[in-house]
């Protein structure tokens, strides 16, 4: 069995930028530029974290995880550390999460909601990283 990581660390976001780099292509990515901070509030540690994506062109250009204050991005998803694990986990999709009012969105709303679809992608792949919540 894989050794676990700790959900949110380093670790985990290399192997998250690993397997999304291998499994998602441009052209699944819908050959997107984009960038989205997803604010984490109420982690276990009680501090406040953030995941960052930056695509160009459909490629995974920056991926980052840290606490405090995310670089600016086209959208800022913020909310609740056990609801954001439920999505990477797959017991959620990314629109019904958004839709229920429990994740704050800052950005273009219907841009946003197509763009779910990729979001669920990704999680799909994040579902696979042997980690600890």
């Amino acid at each position: 069995m894989e050794n676990t990581v700790a959900y949110l660390s380093q670790q985990w976001c290399d192997e998250a930028e690993k397997r999304l780099k291998a499994e998602i292509t441009p052209e699944k990515m819908k050959r997107l530029t984009s960038s989205v901070a997803y604010v984490y509030v109420d982690c276990p540690d009680g501090r406040d974290k953030y995941l960052y994506f930056k695509t160009v062109d459909g490629t995974f250009a920056q991926i980052l995880v840290g606490e405090g204050e995310p670089p600016e991005s086209e959208f800022r998803v913020t909310g609740p550390y056990d609801l954001f694990a439920a999505l990477t986990q797959g017991k959620i999709k990314s629109q019904r999460a958004l839709m229920s009012g429990k994740l704050k969105l800052k950005g273009n709303m219907v841009k946003a909601l197509k763009l779910a679809s990729l979001a669920d992608r990704m999680n799909k792949i994040f579902e696979k990283i042997p980690a600890r919540y």
